[in-house]
């Protein structure tokens, strides 16, 4: 049975009153799930995907524990959490900040793309809760500034992405350093056979935990599609853009030269946005991000990967102007958009030769995308929608308005 609050997790007093503080009552599914098996020192695997409020799954209770813990000693942690993007390394950061800020518990991030020194200067002292992504960790362990043999909770958030982006390798050569004898919390929004794979060989006999599956997280989320040339999909999205009901968008594009287009062309439309991805420098990265999190950027244009760390609340729309060729990444995406028990509303654009990946989208979520007809920039081929799967019949989720709050990805 679902705890009904947050007291009743039994957490530490200090974490119940940050917690209370941020206006958060009622844990999410894979909080009330996971919390009390973290708390009783289990190995969990974690099935969630972004947004579900998996980072607070892992982040209270590891504070809850480390409240009776020794501190580090120099260049040393007690609990490593390996997350594969920056950005999504200094949320989770953020994260630690906001829950632990009562209970005077260390914690820094490190990762690539800025200089090492402050890092280095940071865990010359030791920290509680060290957050990284692979590359720089590997590194600075290296180089000897960090050692992991005192490391008691080991973290492996965004599995799947993490070997997506070709992390796998760095990960294992990470877990060879950690001491047998560990917590360890394993967290992915999909199960691929490496991933199982490498469960098996991590965790001792782990807690499954998983929610919100791939074909019910999308039942929320008003979803529509738009036929339209390639050539003309600047121009719808501009004429998109213009309608006052779009507070704030997600804009997303397979590549990183597209994402740089999309914002040019889109200047020159009078619509600000910026972009985010993996050739950007850090610097400019967090700044877009922050602009985009504070309304001074309404138009945030993303790949998926950039957008991985991104948990911004309030995005009314995510437009999908390329669409994906793996349809898991639609989920994910458009799962953006609907924090927090709230709504949400998904666009995607749909030239010629991606009318497969629709197929594939609506197959894996088992409904039909609603079409959007006689909009100006309608492309003239027609849609065969016989090759589309039957239509789900709707859940009565999709109409339920914003519920009670919970604590999802932080503000």
């Amino acid at each position: 049975m679902q705890n009904k609050t947050f007291k009743d997790l039994q957490l530490h007093p200090a974490i119940q009153a940050a917690v209370e503080q941020e206006g958060y009552t009622q844990p999410t599914p894979i909080q009330a799930q996971a919390i009390p098996h973290a708390l009783a020192g289990r190995d969990i695997l974690g099935v969630a995907q972004t947004g579900t409020g998996k980072t607070a799954a892992f982040a209270l209770p590891i504070l809850h524990r480390l409240t009776c813990a020794n501190r580090p000693s120099p260049r040393r942690t007690r609990v490593l959490i390996l997350t594969p993007t920056r950005e999504l390394a200094i949320q989770i950061d953020d994260s630690f900040a906001t829950y632990g800020k009562k209970l005077g518990c260390s914690h820094t991030v490190v990762f690539g793309g800025v200089g090492q020194s402050p890092q280095v200067r940071k865990m010359s002292r030791g920290c509680d809760v060290l957050v990284a992504t692979p590359g720089r960790l590997l590194d600075l362990m290296g180089q000897g500034h960090i050692c992991l043999d005192q490391v008691g909770i080991f973290v492996l958030d965004e599995a799947d992405r993490m070997l997506d982006m070709g992390f796998i390798h760095d990960v294992r050569r990470v877990i060879k350093e950690l001491p047998e004898r560990r917590q360890t919390l394993l967290f992915s929004a999909t199960m691929p056979a490496a991933i199982s794979e490498l469960s098996k060989r991590i965790l001792n006999k782990p807690v499954r935990v998983e929610v919100t599956p791939a074909s019910t997280t999308v039942e929320r989320i008003e979803q529509s599609v738009l036929f339209v040339e390639k050539r003309d999909k600047t121009r719808l999205l501009a004429d998109v853009l213009a309608v006052p009901e779009i507070e704030r968008a997600l804009v997303f594009t397979r590549t990183k030269r597209g994402a740089n287009r999309v914002v040019q062309k889109l200047e020159r439309a009078k619509v600000i946005a910026e972009a985010i991805h993996g050739n950007k420098s850090q610097s400019a990265r967090q700044r877009a991000l922050q602009n985009f999190k504070d309304g001074r950027t309404r138009v945030l244009v993303a790949t998926d990967i950039a957008a991985r760390g991104i948990d911004v609340e309030g995005i009314s729309h995510v437009i999908n102007y390329d669409l994906p060729n793996i349809p898991e990444s639609y989920v994910h995406r458009i799962g953006r958009t609907a924090r927090a028990g709230a709504g949400g509303r998904a666009i995607s654009f749909c030239d010629v030769d991606e009318r497969a990946y629709l197929r594939d989208i609506e197959r894996l979520i088992r409904q039909r995308v609603e079409i959007v007809r006689g909009h100006p920039f309608e492309s003239s081929v027609p849609y065969d929608a016989s090759k589309a799967p039957p239509p789900k019949k709707a859940s009565s989720r999709r109409r339920r308005g914003r519920g009670r709050r919970s604590l999802g990805p932080r503000r």
